[in-house]
């Protein structure tokens, strides 16, 4: 069975910084696209950013030049940079992996159980 745990989360004040990490464990065969989601109360969960197993980040455009995703391929785990946080980053962040767990079996997308950050003086 495949897990995604992460960890990170917390309440920093504005314009400060947090690091995410979400470790994926259980049968995997490979592990393709990783990213970071958000969901803030009232909203619809959107894409942070994702990276390709190549490095390939992308972004949303309201965190380009302040969050940076990363893999560590060997270790099955993505991390997100989060610098010059701002209120409204506020969210539950979720962990996702599109992965296989065998080599017959089709890809599919896995979920962390998000963790929650908050930005506030």
């Amino acid at each position: 069975q495949v897990q995604l745990v992460e960890s990170g989360g917390g309440l920093v004040q504005p314009g400060g910084s947090l690091r995410l990490s979400c470790a994926a464990s259980g049968s995997i065969f490979g592990i393709y696209a990783m990213g970071w989601y958000r969901q803030a109360p009232g909203k619809q969960r959107e894409l942070v950013g994702s990276i390709n197993t190549g490095g390939s980040p992308n972004y949303a455009d309201s965190v380009k030049g302040r969050f940076t995703i990363s893999r560590d391929n060997a270790k099955n785990t993505v991390y997100l940079q989060m610098n010059t946080l701002k209120p409204e980053d506020t969210a539950v962040y979720y962990c996702n992996a599109a992965l296989k767990v065998t080599i017959w079996t089709p890809q599919a997308n896995y979920w962390g159980q998000g963790t929650q950050v908050t930005v506030s003086s």
